[in-house]
């Protein structure tokens, strides 16, 4: 098995596992700008765990590599304009974001870096399983299953094979410079895509023990719907809840599980179970303020996501009285700290 410090030397290895940035919400939540798809330079530091300098510094050495995969700096028209789509607030005359793809990068680069380590080794340890997984004998092999490993097959051929040889072609080619750079784009979405499905397919097969997890909170991205709503519904109950049902489904009134707090109130609760890069919206939050304090005049209403809300859906669920538990609080709760209003 490749050393995770290998990645700190060889980019054509980075390039290779650039489309696992799942991993990075595996290690550490992280947080993203309200675009739902990019964070500042402070922000990818805070995820680090390291000074902006020495994030800056990275950016200096590899400003390249960090620009194919999506960094950026934003200055005059396109700043104005990403600041009024994404409603931030800033004086500056320039603006670096990172996407994700670029953020995992980072966690390839940075040497100073524990969180970084623990995302070095946890895209090598799954690459490492993808390669060594025994192939059955398709006869006695369910279909999906099947499918899956294929997937996962091909994915890793495109990866390590398909597009670094084309990056290498790019690299030495004039005349066909632009139709190889489409080409790779189109065989990067088919990786996208295949990697899309194969997280479809994990998440209708639920809990597995022999998938690899990183803490609570790549248990509970494991789940499927339901899966996660009994989830919610045990904790409820480790922390004295009682009558705790778990509603969810057709004719559910726009809650998930109800029952009554240790004190005797009358609970729902609301559960979204969405990738960590989506976002709650006020939308959502209104919608179950109408379904908590209206249809089943609850005393407690808790919203529980395994993602951020919005600020937007922070303030409308501070004024009409629902308790968010967004995805830092959610891994809190689930590592064992009750929460202090079910008391």
């Amino acid at each position: 098995m490749i050393n995770e410090s290998a990645l700190l030397e060889s980019q054509t290895l980075r390039d290779g596992v650039l489309e696992r940035t799942d991993v990075l919400d595996r290690v550490k939540a992280l947080s993203l700008l309200p675009d739902g798809m990019h964070v500042t330079t402070a922000m990818v530091a805070a995820y680090f765990e390291v000074a902006v300098k020495t994030l800056e510094s990275v950016v200096e050495d590899h400003r390249k590599e960090l620009a194919s995969n999506g960094y950026q700096v934003l200055t005059g028209t396109p700043l104005a304009l990403f600041k009024r789509a994404s409603g931030i607030q800033s004086r500056s005359k320039a603006l670096a974001l990172f996407s994700r793809r670029a953020v995992l990068n980072v966690a390839m680069l940075l040497r100073d870096s524990e969180v970084a380590r623990q995302v070095r080794v946890y895209l090598l340890d799954m690459e490492y399983l993808a390669r060594t997984q025994p192939v059955e004998n398709p006869a006695s092999t369910d279909t999906a299953s099947l499918d899956d490993r294929i997937d996962q097959r091909i994915t890793h051929i495109l990866g390590k094979t398909v597009l670094p040889m084309f990056n290498a072609l790019i690299e030495t080619s004039g005349e066909h410079r632009k139709e190889l750079i489409a080409l790779r784009a189109g065989v990067q979405r088919i990786e996208r895509r295949l990697h899309q499905h194969h997280t479809r397919l994990q998440r209708l097969e639920g809990v597995r023990d022999d998938r690899p997890t990183v803490g609570v909170m790549a248990a509970m991205g494991a789940m499927n719907g339901r899966t996660f709503e009994h989830h919610i519904a045990k904790l409820l109950r480790r922390d004295g809840c009682t009558n705790v049902t778990v509603q969810g489904g057709h004719g559910d009134r726009g809650i998930d599980v109800s029952g009554l707090t240790a004190g005797g109130r009358r609970l729902v609760v609301q559960c979204k179970r969405f990738a960590p890069y989506l976002n709650i919206t006020s939308p959502d939050v209104q919608k179950f303020v109408g379904a908590a304090k209206v249809l089943h005049t609850a005393e407690v209403a808790l919203f529980v996501a395994t993602c951020p809300f919005t600020s937007e859906a922070l303030s409308i669920a501070a004024e009409t009285g629902i308790t968010v538990v967004h995805r830092g609080l959610l891994e809190q709760w689930s590592a064992g700290e009750p929460l202090e209003v079910l008391e």
